[in-house]
C-alpha cells in the first residue's frame, strides 16, 4: 500500500482524456461535423485510438487520484 497522497483530479491525464473526448463526442451527436468528412472506418479507428491511449496512460499512472480532500 501508497503511503504518498492521491494527486487532485485535476492533473490526471487520464480524466482529462477521457473529458476531452466526451466532449467531443457530444459535439458531434448533435454536429455531426467529423463523421460526413471521413469514412465509417476512420471514424471507429478513432475509438480504437482513444481505448489505445487510455491503456497507455493507465500504463504508465503511478499515483491515485483524490476527488474531493485528497482521500
Amino acid at each position: 500500500m501508497s503511503t504518498r497522497q492521491p494527486k487532485p483530479w485535476y492533473k490526471s491525464k487520464t480524466l482529462w482524456l477521457n473529458a476531452i473526448a466526451a466532449g467531443l463526442m457530444v459535439i458531434e451527436a448533435n454536429f455531426h461535423l467529423m463523421q460526413g468528412q471521413v469514412g465509417d472506418k476512420a471514424y471507429v479507428a478513432s475509438v480504437g485510438v482513444l481505448a489505445f491511449l487510455n491503456m497507455i496512460l493507465r500504463a504508465v499512472t503511478t499515483e491515485a487520484v483524490a476527488f474531493k480532500g485528497g482521500q
